[in-house]
């Protein structure tokens, strides 16, 4: 059986048993797999279990600009349910000296690479991006991931303190994006999945497992904003997007893929600016507008 017809048995098998019913769901150990994971998780619709590993070791400046980790410092792995197995799909944040003892890990725990990238520019020290993807037994796949995890600096889950400040005024900003954004970290974040389903062998796979346009603001001070996140597009959209981020100030600082066999095939376009966020968010507005997106 080639990739794309395994990849088609294992999202049908992971969407059928999401979608169908608390027996089938209840047959994947959950709690085994926390335990592996060493972590709690946040449950998304479909029964998908996300995992974050946010990178409070690191002191990452973007353009002179301190960026909090929930910014764009935020790794995840999600498991969403097949069975007793699970489909994962995630995005480890590395420096530079993780990635190669952090991929020799995962390969020998049996999960794969899809993309290894940046997703910022300017940053100081250099991050990277390194998507994932696996499928079988999620203790197993949760096992390798905590073990590689163990050769980077991502620290242990800790109680959550007071959050900080926002900073921003997140009402104005929402309203000229057009939806309501919610406070994390410190940060303000917004999500819009794909209008159309994104199939992988020919099936749909779950939005939350990474594959929606996100925006991100953080208050850098003055009455201005930095902003990043991804959008996600079809290859028609692309060009559409970025004439429309230039035209507001925003640059497009990276475009690539994040998956392998996904249909319609998918851009993931990072961007960055600090600029005044109201203004900002009308631009981004108009470069979602090019986009198949709901809102």
């Amino acid at each position: 059986m080639n990739r794309s017809r395994a990849n088609l048995a294992i999202v049908a098998t992971a969407l059928a048993i999401a979608s169908g019913g608390a027996h089938a769901q209840a047959a994947l150990n959950w709690k085994a797999v926390e335990a592996a994971m060493g972590r709690a998780p946040v449950v998304q619709p479909g029964d998908v279990h996300r995992f974050n590993f946010p990178r409070s070791d690191l002191t990452v400046t973007v353009a002179g600009v301190p960026i909090r980790p929930a910014f764009a410092l935020g790794g995840w792995v999600a498991f969403a349910p097949m069975g007793r197995d699970a489909l994962v799909m995630g995005d480890l944040v590395l420096t530079e000296d993780e990635i190669s003892p952090v991929i020799s890990a995962l390969q020998k725990g049996g999960v794969e690479q899809t993309a290894i990238h940046h997703h910022l520019l300017r940053e100081s020290p250099r991050v990277y991006y390194t998507h994932v993807h696996a499928h079988g037994d999620a203790v197993k796949i949760a096992t390798a991931i905590r073990a590689a995890l163990a050769l980077t600096g991502a620290p242990a889950p800790t109680p959550a303190g007071a959050a900080p400040p926002l900073g921003l005024d997140s009402a104005a900003i929402s309203s000229a994006l057009g939806a309501a954004g919610r406070v994390a970290g410190g940060t303000l974040q917004f999500g819009f999945p794909r209008a159309e389903d994104v199939r992988d062998g020919g099936m749909v796979v779950p939005p939350v497992m990474g594959l929606g346009t996100a925006i991100n603001f953080q208050a850098s001070g003055g009455g201005k904003a930095v902003i990043t996140g991804d959008f996600v597009m079809v290859a028609s959209e692309v060009n559409a997007v970025i004439r429309a981020l230039r035209e507001n100030g925003i640059e497009a600082v990276s475009l690539h893929n994040h998956l392998l066999t996904e249909e319609p095939r998918l851009f993931f376009m990072h961007f960055w600016a600090n600029d005044d966020p109201v203004k900002l968010a009308r631009g981004l507005r108009a470069a979602l507008d090019k986009t198949n997106s709901r809102r």
